[in-house]
């Protein structure tokens, strides 16, 4: 099984999880959330579709889970990855200007200047909307450590898009995952899914490049 098949058929796939190891499939939820929000080396795990399938079956009482379970688990799941990736962002910054991060990047003063200032004056905006980009949900907790942002404000805004990400997407699968042409055009869904979370991303691309 390859990322991408596990992706594009990540209902199937949580399927036979559930057929396999029942309630234990809460547990890897939790940890491939957490592991996707809190790892900086794995920001290619599914998240956004990984909630949508997770709704989708939560609907169905057959698979036996509980979408009252579902979002407070991985609410905590989102949260405990972010505050993960801020303290070790936070760490290589203390360490100081030349501190490496696997041997590959390298912690400049300017870097440091930069990232605080820029999280001090959009830091509430920047870490909610980052929480429905793929990638950059991933690296936004990171760099906010490095660039020292106040532990006050990225907490407070780390918990709203926590749970604005999760309540969300994990509701809009259960109420359309049901539905019989998104059941049976999965893979399209998912397409959208990750269509529209890039777009904010996209969008940015081409405005900077304009300006």
């Amino acid at each position: 099984m390859d990322i991408f098949d596990f992706i594009f058929h990540i209902d199937q796939h949580l399927e036979a999880f559930i057929a396999q190891y029942g309630l234990l499939v809460y547990g890897i939820l939790f940890l491939i959330v957490f592991c996707e929000t809190g790892l900086v080396i794995t920001p290619f795990l599914p998240g956004d579709s990984l909630l949508f399938a997770a709704g989708a079956l939560a609907a169905n009482p057959a698979h036996g889970l509980s979408i009252w379970t579902i979002i407070p688990l991985l609410i905590s799941a989102a949260l405990l990855g972010d505050n993960t990736n801020y303290f070790i962002g936070k760490y290589l910054s203390n360490k100081g200007v030349g501190a490496k991060l696997f041997g590959i990047f390298t912690i400049k003063q300017e870097y440091i200047d930069r990232t605080h200032a820029f999280y001090e004056k959009y830091g509430q905006r920047t870490i909610i909307l980052a929480r429905f980009v793929p990638i950059a949900r991933t690296f936004a907790p990171f760099v906010a450590g490095i660039g020292k942002m106040t532990y006050g404000r990225f907490i407070k805004y780390c918990i709203a898009g926590a749970i604005l990400w999760v309540v969300l997407l994990t509701f809009a699968g259960y109420f359309f995952g049901s539905l019989p042409w998104v059941k049976n055009n999965f893979e399209i869904v998912v397409l959208g899914i990750i269509a529209v979370s890039l777009l904010p991303m996209v969008i940015g691309y081409f405005r900077r490049n304009r300006a």
